[in-house]
């Protein structure tokens, strides 16, 4: 699976890092960026590559690395091509057994490769990283419940679903930036709001959660409410101000799904009555049998 799209390399007078030869400064995709006297090195590629660093700095630099690990694994990446992009440098290598495929880290999205960031902190080429199981591909016209964009009708390496409620699909991207805003104390499933079984398959699946608090968790509460019930997912919505024209109260309030919560739809649209507050969508109730309780 190559890739002809050469990775980007930095302006020669630039600092770039030893092992993947990019100059980038993305803290999320990249991590912090280590300066020292002799070299220059993200976070997350050392991290993947197996090259242990201190944190306490030193005269050397701002952190302590292991200098003579890291000019042998550079030594090794030089004599491995890239399986994504084709050049050499490549220090992050499968860890399924048997594996030769090696890969820089930012070309691991581009390549459909998976980095997790937690337990051995492991990488796998886009043949063996997991995938979910017993997933059902998304319905025509499903939707991401983050971006509300259509995430297409089969799954993928970019479309990602929960484990619990089974409704929810989003897109990798999407997900991934949720889990950097909110970071492991509040990420979960936007639909169903599960926490543990959400991050553990989140993870294994290469979605990196942040060890820490949301910066503005005050308004967690309010930006979910707006992520799960700002649209009307009838099949017919007869509101002459939209699908996203949402009332406090009377025909076009928007009510969620009670069961999974992932879809919404205008009381007029169908057809509840104004002194309900639950309804089913068609997923939950069968296939074009949405009902109000």
């Amino acid at each position: 699976m190559m890739y002809a799209r050469k990775r980007k390399l930095s302006d020669s007078q630039e600092p770039a890092c030893v092992l993947c030869g990019r100059g980038d400064v993305d803290r999320n995709i990249f991590g912090r960026t280590f300066d020292q006297i002799w070299f220059w090195v993200h976070e997350f590629c050392l991290l993947f590559a197996n090259i242990s660093f201190d944190e306490s700095s030193t005269q050397e630099g701002t952190v302590g690395i292991d200098s003579a690990a890291l000019t042998c694994k550079v030594k090794q990446a030089n004599q491995k091509q890239c399986c994504v992009c084709g050049e050499r440098g490549a220090a992050i290598t499968c860890a399924e057994s048997g594996c030769e495929r090696s890969f820089h880290l930012p070309c691991a999205k581009d390549g459909q490769c998976v980095t997790q960031f937690f337990g051995w902190q492991r990488s796998f080429c886009w043949e063996h990283r997991p995938r979910q199981t017993a997933v059902t591909a998304p319905a025509r016209g499903t939707t991401c419940v983050l971006c509300r964009q259509t995430v297409g009708n089969v799954a993928s390496y970019h479309t990602l679903v929960c484990p619990v409620c089974k409704h929810a699909w989003f897109h990798r991207a999407c997900v991934q930036q949720q889990a950097l805003n909110e970071g492991i104390a509040c990420f979960r499933c936007p639909a169903c709001q599960d926490n543990t079984l959400f991050c553990i398959e989140m993870s294994i699946l290469g979605i990196r959660i942040p060890d820490r608090t949301p910066e503005r968790e005050d308004n967690r509460a309010s930006a979910v409410v707006l992520q799960r019930h700002g649209h009307c997912d009838a099949v017919i919505c007869f509101c002459a101000g939209g699908r996203d024209q949402a009332e406090e109260e009377g025909p076009w309030q928007l009510i969620p799904c009670s069961s999974c919560g992932a879809q919404s739809t205008h009381r007029e649209c169908s057809y509840s009555s104004i002194r309900t507050n639950k309804w089913d969508c068609d997923r939950c109730a069968g296939l074009g049998t949405g009902k109000r309780r």
